[in-house]
């Protein structure tokens, strides 16, 4: 019998408030449930607008308290009764001064598993994000949930190879990569970095981008959200370029060990050669 996992992701649109928008994403949940998936994954900072557009210092005030927060515990008991694991991405308060651009990670019977907290902050027109968030310092875990192994990457950390390099060391089965990235910028890297990365480390991607333009700029998000498996072969079709849509998709976590004895990209790594890599 082949290893099959129901998987799920959800793109949407910013409905104006924070409340309406966890409550949008709980009724995505639910409906990815009543088919059968069994882990879901949402957008970047998926329970606020993406208010990095601007600079302002209004925008602190959508960050909450993880796991103690309210929108994490909501989603810890919503995993539980739904026995489904959650990836649930969120603008973090650790301290005072102390924000990050994080996704918790939610087993199915409602235990908060830990945090991946974004590495690579980009600080570009439409993208402000250096002043919002600090560089994340967790590394790169990987969370031993109910469907298997489950690694997160977010957003302008996909440009850069070594984070999916150690998610695929630590054991990654799946990374769920949250996005808000907007047309002009990168769409025609959207549908080549996130499948060369399946291929090169030899996993499926859950890739996510939200859909709109929001009322603090004019970033055109472009949907258009897809899982892609280890051979970079997108698994059924590719979401929306402009409305929401919830995808569910069965991925066969039987041909990860398939290519990996196919292609043997482990095997043939040379760490011994890689130290130009981590010089300053």
């Amino acid at each position: 019998m082949p290893n099959l996992v129901r998987a799920a992701l959800v793109q949407a649109k910013w409905t104006g408030d924070a409340a309406s928008m966890v409550d949008a994403h709980e009724q995505y949940a639910r409906a990815a449930a009543a088919q059968g998936a069994k882990v879901i994954g949402f957008q970047e900072v998926f329970n606020a607008p993406y208010f990095c557009q601007v600079q302002e210092a209004e925008h602190y005030r959508w960050a909450e308290r993880v796991p103690d927060g309210p929108t994490v515990q909501r989603m810890c008991a919503l995993a539980k009764e739904l026995g489904m694991v959650i990836v649930v991405p969120i603008y973090e308060i650790e301290d005072s001064g102390f924000y990050y651009n994080t996704a918790a990670v939610i087993d199915a019977d409602g235990r908060y598993l830990g945090k991946y907290r974004k590495h690579h902050i980009p600080q570009v027109k439409g993208f402000w994000e250096k002043y919002y968030f600090k560089p994340g310092n967790l590394g790169w875990p990987v969370f031993d949930t109910a469907v298997g192994r489950i690694g997160v990457y977010i957003c302008y950390d996909r440009h850069f190879p070594e984070g999916w390099r150690a998610l695929g060391l630590a054991g990654a089965q799946l990374v769920y990569n949250p996005s808000a990235t907007s047309r002009g910028l990168s769409s025609y890297l959207w549908k080549l970095e996130q499948p060369a990365a399946a291929v090169a480390n030899e996993y499926f991607v859950a890739a996510i981008n939200r859909v709109g333009v929001e009322e603090y700029g004019d970033n055109d998000f472009y949907g258009t959200s897809y899982f892609v498996d280890p051979r970079g072969q997108f698994v059924g079709d590719v979401a929306s370029g402009d409305a929401e849509e919830l995808v569910v998709r069965d991925l066969d976590f039987d041909l990860i060990d398939e290519v990996r004895q196919q292609w043997a990209f482990y095997r043939d790594r040379r760490p011994d050669a890689y130290g130009l890599l981590t010089r300053p």
